[in-house]
């Protein structure tokens, strides 16, 4: 609801929220119950408690107490001890943020408090390079305009700097002391997730010299949490703390994430228990269901519960481990690091990657790479030309001042519009002025420019020229900026009501720089409605009054005097990659702009529709036969090896979304410069549009666009996220590329849990500022990038990397390793589970359905562990293809997406290779050694561990020297063990030569078949990497 503050904070602070960052999942009442939850909720888990707890009957215990229980608790204690690691590096973060100092004002001085200590109607120092620890009311500055910076990359995403004006009010008192002496309130709106939106207003009943005012209170005069001052200190009424800031409720809570692989395996244990049910049934039938069957059948269960083995959870968990040390020590992606190691697999099945752009795919560094005037074009390698052109005209201008009997220094420099045909040097120097002027740039050393003064120029030029460091709320506009600065025409100061230019063209032989002052008149701010910007500025040298307006070629085609290159050369700049801005200009008579400013202020004042009207203003009595000056090129670089990365994601059947909180035009001209829009592809704009029935009709022409790349904005996409989800799903999944921009955080991640929902695919986010937190805990898997905006979405993330283009070799390389190899080591152990258990029921059934193990103690433990577990691990080092045909062959990585390595195709056929094995070795092993049924034990045993050696063997593609050496460590180990358990073998029988080749003949009934089917599948059938090798 709506908060009501008293200045006076005579009002009860306990019902707000306590200002605390809480990231962290558990506590200690929650941590164990919450962690075993998470464990027993698979089948696969639940299975075994209840298998362990059936030991401690006697009636239903089999074996050893240990070799049930003991496995189930290894298992837990690993996952209790990674979860309490993990939860910890969380809570201690939070208590990083929520120890930092800040400076708190009260009536008896001022305390050094935490930010967890900060309340509701608090009043905050910040200083800069401070971040905002809440949601605040900007009351005071340093600046006497009441103007400061703020960067608010860890909240929307961009690095730009926004403008913010304190509280006119506030900001006229003398000193900090005299808010103490204000009485009145502080209304603001409900918390809401808008970090665009705000509304409010301070009334102040008494304590200011005008008496009793309300002023009303927009976005510009507030400082949300987790921004930060970029200039000067401030003064901040805090309105929001805790989970009502707009930080905490853009920031989704942390989940825990299960990969897809998992919950394959998760299903299958579910098939593999009702084998196991079935198995123990048809025994307990097959006896005639005798006596106290029930019994019989619960201890046929627990002797087939090797089936589902638990040794897979085992063998799983040190397989992601395994991987995620492959991907840290990948020394083509250096500085990698995985936070996240139990879903390495999800890499290998991503279908959606949805990415930001400032960072993240760009560098943000602006740099204007072209200027067109028609006749002539200036690119940065040819800006030594423009300042030729300006020292030209600038030394014409002075000369025809002397011959007129004119000082210089009265002379309007740089002025010619009283000529018929401006030459090309007059030209050149009112687009570079007009580019100087038209913006929203301050420069960084403000002070060497006092604002309102007489004496202005002769201070400003007596101020040591140095490089200057500009603050704006767009780049593109610092790109601008700076190469006038670069060509000669440096912006030296601006205050809220001034503007002064630096004419260093103009200095020579070490003399000082002229200097030009404008009075600025008006602004107009960019929109994503109006798409351009303009202001009007009267010079104090001559009085002349001009608009400036530059924006958008389609809106600014129909403002500007028509030329038949305009279209042309922006559709090539456009091509290129670069934002194009059309630049105009126009001369207003001192009656014309009375006119105007009379109907603007009327406008103005108008309640409803007060921005139209204003905007009728301005169209009627400016935006009227404006002079074209030329067209404007900016770059924003994109990282190293973006378009190739985005090139092989697309190969790869990886489709790429673009989720930015920067405007239409921008975000478009990256996704053509990065080739996310392909040469010809048609780009599809949804913009602008806030009711339903307009998205209702944009989708519907969607649908019949055909290929294409969909742009959309933020007010759009909320409308169909609202009324539209499944519709928009379903018509923009099916693109090649999307683009959302004006995206909040809240958005992004509602849009990955939209595509989650609708196409049940795997989604991969990525971004490197605190607004991609949300959708990168929403994603099945959150990658990180350590950038300029912090390490926030580093820390949050899965995977943490320095740069896009190792997103690559972490899909195609090591995710598509890391699935298969996960899914050959499942089934493989399954597969070891299985083949003991059908022995297990051929020998049940030829001791009259018994439920009697065959293999007890140290044999069933030693199997699973030292006699085959490091074989069957050594699967893990398997590969098909080589890193670099992987890289080359994209294609390879789509195959994965199908789901085809682990299916119930494949389970079937290991199914099949199970039961066929362990017939076989049991069988076999009764009839050749009918005579000495007593040894059968350690006969069925040996063909059992030779088997499996031989099957690790029959499956490994490319041989590593750690499996040679574990599967003939494997074998020497259990010879040894031959002599250390004499309980379990006969060693003079096993040293006699019927058992060695009897034993032979077992395992090569039971392996080669399974040699001669991989050979003839390989020759008529081959899979697509064995085509490449």
């Amino acid at each position: 609801m709506e908060a009501i503050l008293r200045l006076d904070n005579n009002f009860k602070k306990s019902r707000y929220p306590r200002n605390v960052v809480q990231n962290n999942r558990y506590n200690i009442f929650t941590f164990l119950p919450l962690v075993l939850f998470e464990q027993f909720k698979f089948f696969f888990n639940l299975y075994f408690l209840l298998v362990a707890l059936s030991q401690f009957v006697p009636q239903l215990r089999i074996g050893y107490l240990f070799t049930y229980v003991g496995p189930l608790v290894f298992v837990l204690a690993v996952t209790m001890a990674k979860e309490w690691h993990d939860d910890h590096a969380r809570r201690k973060r939070d208590n990083e943020a929520n120890s930092q100092k800040y400076l708190r004002l009260t009536a008896d001085g001022t305390q050094v408090v935490p930010s967890a200590k900060i309340r509701v109607g608090d009043l905050v120092v910040i200083e800069k390079n401070q971040r905002v620890p809440a949601d605040m009311i900007l009351l005071r500055t340093t600046e006497s305009s009441g103007a400061c910076f703020v960067r608010t990359d860890q909240l929307d995403g961009e690095t730009d700097w926004k403008l913010r004006v304190a509280v006119a009010p506030t900001q006229k008192l003398t000193d900090n002391a005299d808010l103490f002496g204000l009485h009145g309130s502080v209304y603001a709106d409900a918390p809401h997730k808008d970090i665009y939106e705000f509304e409010g207003n301070l009334a102040v009943e008494s304590g200011l010299s005008e008496g009793p005012v309300t002023v009303p209170l927009a976005v510009e005069n507030t400082m949300w949490a987790n921004t930060t001052l970029a200039s000067g200190s401030a003064v901040g009424y805090v309105v929001y703390t805790g989970r009502d800031t707009r930080a905490a409720m853009n920031t989704g809570r942390a989940k825990t994430k299960v990969g897809i692989l998992d919950s394959e395996v998760n299903r299958l244990s579910k098939i593999l228990f009702l084998v196991t049910l079935g198995l123990s049934l048809a025994m307990v039938a097959l006896d005639g269901f005798k006596a106290v069957w029930y019994v019989t059948l619960f201890r046929f269960l627990i002797l087939f519960s090797s089936i589902i083995p638990i040794s897979l959870r085992v063998n799983l968990d040190m397989g992601k481990s395994f991987y995620s040390m492959v991907i840290e020590r990948d020394a083509e992606i250096p500085g990698s690091v995985v936070r996240n190691s139990m879903i390495p697999e999800e890499l290998g099945r991503i279908e959606y990657c949805l990415t930001d752009k400032t960072g993240t795919l760009t560098c943000n560094e602006m740099e204007l790479k072209r200027v067109h005037m028609g006749l002539m074009a200036y690119t940065l390698e040819t800006s030594d030309e423009v300042t030729r052109h300006l020292q030209t005209n600038l030394k014409e201008h002075a000369e025809e001042a002397e011959a007129a009997g004119e000082a210089c220094r009265d002379t309007p420099l740089g002025t010619g519009h009283g000529r018929v045909r401006r030459d090309m040097p007059q030209r050149v120097f009112d687009i570079v002025e007009s580019l100087a002027l038209c913006h929203n740039v301050t420069p960084a050393e403000e002070s060497a420019i006092p604002a309102e003064d007489d004496t202005l120029d002769a201070q400003a030029a007596a101020a040591v020229v140095r490089e200057m460091a500009y603050q704006a709320s767009s780049p593109d506009e610092v790109a601008i900026v700076k190469w006038t600065e670069h060509v000669g025409v440096t912006l030296a100061g601006r205050t809220l009501t001034t503007m002064t230019l630096r004419l260093d063209a103009a200095a020579t032989g070490g003399g000082t720089a002229p200097l030009l002052t404008y009075e600025i008149l008006q602004v107009f701010p960019f929109t994503s409605e109006s798409k351009r910007m303009g202001i009007v500025v009267r010079s104090r040298r001559t009085g002349e009054i001009l608009f400036i307006q530059k924006g958008a070629d389609v809106v600014m085609g129909r403002i500007v005097q028509y030329s038949d290159w305009l279209d042309e050369e922006c559709g090539n700049m456009a091509r290129d990659g670069l934002r194009t801005l059309v630049v105009g200009r126009k001369r207003l008579s001192p009656q014309a702009y009375e006119r105007f400013d009379s109907a603007f202020q009327r406008a103005r004042v108008v309640v409803v529709g007060r921005a139209e009207a204003m905007q009728r203003v301005v169209a009627e009595h400016l935006e009227r036969d404006v002079e074209l000056l030329g067209v404007t090129g900016v770059e924003d670089r994109l990282q190293d090896h973006v378009r190739t990365t985005l090139e092989l994601l697309g190969n790869a059947g990886v489709r790429v979304w673009m989720l930015t909180g920067d405007k239409v035009e921008t975000a478009t001209c990256v996704a053509v410069s990065a080739r996310l829009v392909r040469r010809g592809q048609l780009v599809h704009v949804m913009a602008g549009l806030r009711s339903a029935h307009e998205v209702q009709a944009a989708l519907a022409a969607l649908r019949t666009a055909g290929d294409c790349c969909l742009v959309v904005d933020g007010d759009t996409l909320g409308v169909a996220l609202d009324f539209f989800s499944d519709e928009f799903a379903q018509a923009a999944a099916a693109l090649p590329a999307v683009v959302c921009c004006r995206c909040s955080p809240t958005q992004k991640a509602a849009v990955v849990r939209l595509l989650q929902r609708h196409t049940r695919r795997r989604v991969l986010a990525i971004g490197d500022g605190a607004n991609d937190v949300s959708m990168i805990r929403a994603a099945d898997v959150g990658v990180g990038l350590v950038g300029r905006e912090g390490m926030q979405a580093s820390l949050t993330a899965d995977f943490s990397v320095m740069q896009f283009s190792y997103v690559a070799r972490l899909l195609l390389w090591h995710g598509r390793n890391s699935y298969k190899r996960s899914a050959k080591l499942a089934q493989f152990v399954i597969h070891r589970g299985l083949i003991i258990s059908i022995m297990q029921v051929v020998f049940s059934a030829l001791f009259y359905f018994a439920p009697i193990a065959l293999f007890q103690g140290m044999l069933l433990v030693g199997y699973t562990t030292v006699y085959t577990m490091a074989p069957v691990f050594s699967l893990v080092l398997d590969r098909d293809v080589s890193a670099e045909i992987a890289m080359l062959y994209p294609e390879l990585y789509a195959e994965l997406t199908k789901g085809r390595v682990l299916s119930f195709k494949t389970f079937s056929s290991w199914l099949l290779i199970s039961i066929y094995q362990g017939g076989a070795l049991m069988l076999i092993a009764v009839w050749l050694f009918d005579t000495e049924f007593i040894h059968v034990v350690s006969i069925a045993f040996t063909g059992l561990v030779l088997n499996e050696l031989l099957m690790v063997a029959l499956e490994i593609r490319t041989w590593h020297r750690w499996m040679f050496w574990s599967i003939l460590g494997s074998l020497a180990i259990y010879v040894a063990s031959i002599w250390v358990l004499p309980a379990y073998f006969d060693v003079s029988f096993i040293l006699s030569a019927a058992f060695v080749w009897k034993s032979l003949v077992i395992t090569a009934v039971s392996s080669v078949p399974l040699y001669i089917i991989k050979a003839i599948r390989r020759i008529y059938a081959p899979p697509a990497y064995a085509k490449l090798t």
